[in-house]
């Protein structure tokens, strides 16, 4: 599973814009309980509070959101997800279509806050008459009950981490009914490590898209809750107003905002799809990765002699007169030796990579020796320890006459009815030709012919309105993409991704190399979240 999503925890909109009336400011309102969150500027909506303030007023609105950073954490410490530079974090928030207008052609910034804040219990976001409740909430002014904003604009709008080493990102909004989503990686492991607290971030629009407004003092802008002291002088003096997202509190399960970890946890091992090297063929094709998995009582254990730093070295050897076990010399590898070493990968997981020419007689099957220590000459030494033994069926390549046109036939052969909420559940897929036409003279198998496809995609949507809920992730992160082993294809999936009660489907989606292209099969594969565990 390459996958996990961190639902906000708090959020909030803070706004400094008036009230009906054009002359007291929702300064004080908080909305920490509405079931959106939206930020703008408006520029020029009422008359000025004083003669010596620059024409036109400006109203703002931004967000605050924070998310369990402990969570994530503690997912990181039981290896549910990759160390730092192995895994994106993205802030995921949905647009909320509204009859109101939207803004065009602006961009919206993100910041990590700087001090604690409380949610508070308002939900007026029309005419900001929801003051912070019980004393207990953020607004403009305050950060918490007791603890006023500390920026350095005034204390109001809230405080941000705007120093040189601190890291802003930044989305651009053309149509202005985009989604937001931007990497804020190092935003994230800032927080995992601890250099930064975790108090969430603050989104707002770029300083060139909030309002131009300029006070000459502070003093003009007395008393602080009918006026701003906010500077901009560099700011618009047109209006953005106004661009809505879905809040923590929405009804709808998929447009909560979240942070989403995504990586590439694919597992591409060679031994079903094992080639011997050939001249026409480049170097990378003509090296092949293949897998040690280290089950111990039915889970994935470290090798003690190895662990994660070790290495393990392999050796590849024909096999005995019946063809049951490894005998003779090791056979040599590319690159003029006798051994190659591996490594680890993950808990249990040791991968190396072989390349090897074919004999004479190409032959039919290889064995691959894993050991300890250090193997690298013809004889069968044992000066470490042995650790497992698999065994390979080589194929060739081959140039052929004809333009190749694959076409697949795919079932996932384990795929239930019903899954529980909380189940990650491990998916198989048959894959073979379309193609294939067996004849009866065709030599029956226990094992049926497949086809491991090297780059291959899943997408998750919801039967009901055709809701994608999981696009294919086929970029750097590639959090979408399928492993394969000797056995095909396959891939993990964790149900808590889904909103239980509601029927779903897969689609899968292939690499064409001679393309350049994804092309996603026919085939759909049903199957439903249940809303309560057996």
């Amino acid at each position: 599973m390459s996958i996990f999503r961190y639902t906000a925890s708090i959020d909030n909109t803070i706004v400094n814009a008036f009230q009906p009336n054009l002359t007291t400011r929702g300064t004080g309102a908080n909305c920490g309980q509405a079931d959106i969150v939206e930020v703008y500027s408006i520029y020029g909506h009422a008359p000025m509070a004083t003669s010596s303030q620059a024409s036109g007023s400006q109203e703002l609105s931004r967000i605050l959101m924070q998310f369990p950073i402990s969570q994530i954490s503690a997912d990181r410490t039981s290896n549910k997800i990759p160390a730092s530079g192995s895994v994106s974090f993205y802030l995921k928030l949905h647009n909320a279509e509204t009859s109101k207008t939207v803004p065009r052609d602006f961009a919206l910034e993100v910041f990590g806050v700087s001090q604690e804040w409380e949610e508070g219990l308002g939900l007026d976001l029309e005419n900001y008459k929801d003051l912070t409740k019980g004393n207990i909430g953020s607004n403009w002014i305050k950060a918490t009950k007791t603890t006023n904003w500390t920026s350095s604009a005034g204390a109001v709008g809230g405080s941000y981490l705007t120093g040189t080493n601190d890291p802003k990102f930044k989305q651009a909004f053309s149509t202005g009914l985009e989604d937001l989503e931007v990497d804020i990686s190092p935003l994230v492991e800032h927080w995992i490590a601890g250099t930064r607290s975790n108090y969430g971030v603050g989104i707002m629009l770029s300083s060139s898209y909030e309002a131009y407004y300029s006070a000459s003092n502070d003093t003009d802008v007395t008393p602080l809750y009918t006026s701003s002291i906010i500077n901009n002088t560099g700011g618009a003096s047109t209006s953005y107003y106004t661009k809505r997202f879905f809040g923590r509190a929405t009804e709808f399960f998929f447009k909560r905002p979240c942070i989403e970890a995504r990586w590439d946890s694919t597992t591409r091992d060679d031994r079903g799809d094992f080639y011997y090297s050939s001249s026409i063929a480049p170097a990378a094709d003509n090296m092949n990765t293949i897998y040690l998995y280290n089950y111990v009582r039915g889970k994935l254990q470290n090798i003690p002699a190895v662990g994660t730093t070790g290495s393990v070295m392999v050796s590849i050897y024909s096999g005995s007169a019946k063809n049951s076990a490894p005998s003779g010399s090791k056979l040599k590898l590319c690159g003029d030796t006798y051994a190659v070493t591996g490594g680890y990968v993950s808990t249990g997981i040791y991968s190396a990579s072989v390349c090897l020419t074919a004999a004479a007689t190409a032959i039919k099957t290889l064995y691959d020796v894993w050991w300890t220590g250090s193997h690298d000459s013809p004889s069968h030494t044992k000066n470490g320890i042995e650790l497992f033994t698999g065994s390979i069926k080589p194929k060739t390549f081959g140039a052929t006459t004809d333009v190749r046109e694959p076409t697949y036939y795919i079932n996932i052969s384990n795929l239930q009815n019903r899954y529980g909420p909380r189940e990650t559940a491990r998916f198989s897929l048959y894959i073979r030709n379309k193609n294939w036409n067996p004849t009866i003279y065709t030599k029956a198998k226990t094992t049926p012919e497949h086809v491991p496809v090297v780059s291959a995609s899943y997408r998750v949507f919801r039967i009901l309105d055709a809701l994608e809920v999981l696009p294919h992730d086929t970029g750097s992160d590639f959090s979408t993409g399928l492993s394969y082993d000797v056995s095909g294809n396959y891939f993990n999936f964790d149900m808590r991704l889904l909103d239980p009660g509601y029927e779903y489907g897969f689609k899968f989606a292939f690499y064409d190399d001679e393309l350049q292209s994804w092309l996603e099969q026919d085939e759909m594969f049903k199957f439903r979240v249940v809303d309560h565990e057996y």
